[in-house]
């Protein structure tokens, strides 16, 4: 059985300036992961170090600035293996230089539901966060 994950944040930044940090390794490493290569192109290259968790997929769509889609999963996983779900970077011009970034993560196992829902928000913090500073 699976499950779909949603969440979302404002965060005071505009979209142009957001959609950098689901694209490029230097900016994604600022609010998740401790290793990216990220080719950000429809088929490219999606690795991402989280925690000691290694997550594989792809790009499946890029859209600037508005959204972003990628297939999920943990290398050496048989639960959750590489590519197995798809993760959805939606955002949102919530005024001025401001941003609703919204997440949804599709066809999540149910074992894997609880720490995704504890993991997706503290992350996007994080990028609330590091927009704050960059301000």
């Amino acid at each position: 059985m699976t499950a779909t994950y949603r969440t979302s944040l404002e965060i005071p930044a505009s979209r142009d300036v957001l959609f950098g940090y689901f694209t490029k390794p230097e900016l994604m490493l600022g609010w998740i992961g401790d290793h990216a290569v990220l080719d950000a192109r429809p088929g490219g290259e999606f690795t991402l170090d989280i925690q000691g968790i290694p997550v594989r997929g792809r790009y499946l769509e890029v859209s600037p600035p508005t959204r972003v889609v990628v297939s999920w999963g943990h290398a050496g996983s048989d639960t959750l293996p590489p590519e197995s779900t798809r993760v959805e970077f939606t955002l949102t011009s919530a005024g001025p230089d401001r941003t609703v970034v919204a997440i949804e993560h599709h066809d999540l196992p149910t074992d894997h539901a609880q720490s995704h829902s504890v993991g997706w928000p503290m992350f996007l913090n994080r990028l609330a966060d590091l927009t704050y500073a960059d301000a």
